[in-house]
């Protein structure tokens, strides 16, 4: 299995040849979502083996619906293993959301801060690791919403990582979205009070890594985490305030559209290696 350390970046098409064509070093890692490569043959695939022999690979998966209400999907998921083991890749993390009721939603949906969606999920999370054979991670998702709810999302997450078992990818694009989306002061969101709490009570070791991305902030203000803009400074500064509680962790660059041309995402990447020498 390859290492997954170091500054990574999303494994787009449009990125295929510059990633295969790069010096050495540039990325230590690549993180794809199993949903757009598993597939994959012809030149297109060729390009694609190639390619996770040059880097190491994580796998973030999009379609599983870990918090919904139909079937866990277990046939997709012994195909993700055997696409995992087919090139290496150890670590697998998915969204804790849903995105499938009676068919696909193509959206990750938030739940409920329940006790019942903290059962729900981590049965579900329970058995994705049964069946992959893998201990996977969670990421904390973007929210545009507020669902009726009895825990904080602190109380949530760390519920779901007891009950489970799996890690925490941890997003902080997506806590900075929901802060300034959900005010504190209005029951909602506080980035920093949930890493202090998340400090507190979950070991170090539960963080697999993390993600840094950039989105789009309306004229009414509302937060939009698009994976099309640059990484912003107070989003640089939870990645700091991540290190100072966490450590150092492998940390990925999310773009997803207005995709720059590849000097510039190389700029972003080394900045975060900048970030984690500089807390190392």
């Amino acid at each position: 299995m390859s290492e997954f350390t170091g500054a990574g970046l999303g494994l787009r098409r449009s990125l295929l040849d510059d990633l295969l064509q790069a010096p050495a070093g540039v990325v230590d890692f690549v993180e794809l979502a199993p949903e757009n490569w598993a597939e994959l043959g012809g030149s297109a695939g060729r390009r694609f083996r190639a390619l996770t022999e040059r880097y190491a690979v994580a796998a973030h998966g999009l379609s599983l619906s870990l918090g919904g209400p139909d079937p866990l999907d277990e046939d997709w998921l012994r195909r993700i293993r055997r696409f995992l083991d087919t090139h290496g890749i150890a670590d697998y993390s998915e969204h804790l959301s849903w995105t499938a009721a009676g068919g696909q939603l193509y959206e990750l949906l938030p739940l409920p801060f329940t006790d019942a969606s903290v059962r729900h999920v981590s049965a579900r999370i329970r058995r994705t690791q049964d069946v992959l054979e893998r201990r996977i991670a969670v990421e904390n998702i973007s929210r545009y919403a507020t669902l009726p709810s009895s825990l904080s999302e602190a109380d949530f997450l760390l519920a779901v990582l007891h009950e489970s078992g799996c890690d925490l990818l941890l997003d902080l694009n997506n806590l900075y979205v929901n802060e300034g989306n959900h005010p504190h002061r209005e029951g909602g969101s506080d980035a920093i009070a949930l890493l202090d709490r998340l400090q507190r009570e979950l070991p170090a070791e539960r963080i697999r890594s993390y993600h840094v991305a950039g989105h789009l902030e309306t004229r009414d203000g509302l937060r939009i985490d698009t994976h099309g803009e640059p990484v912003i400074d107070p989003v640089w500064r939870l990645l700091q305030a991540a290190h100072a509680r966490f450590g150092v962790r492998p940390t990925l660059l999310e773009r997803d559209s207005r995709i720059p041309p590849f000097p510039e995402l190389l700029d972003e990447v080394r900045h975060i290696r900048e970030l984690q020498r500089s807390a190392a």
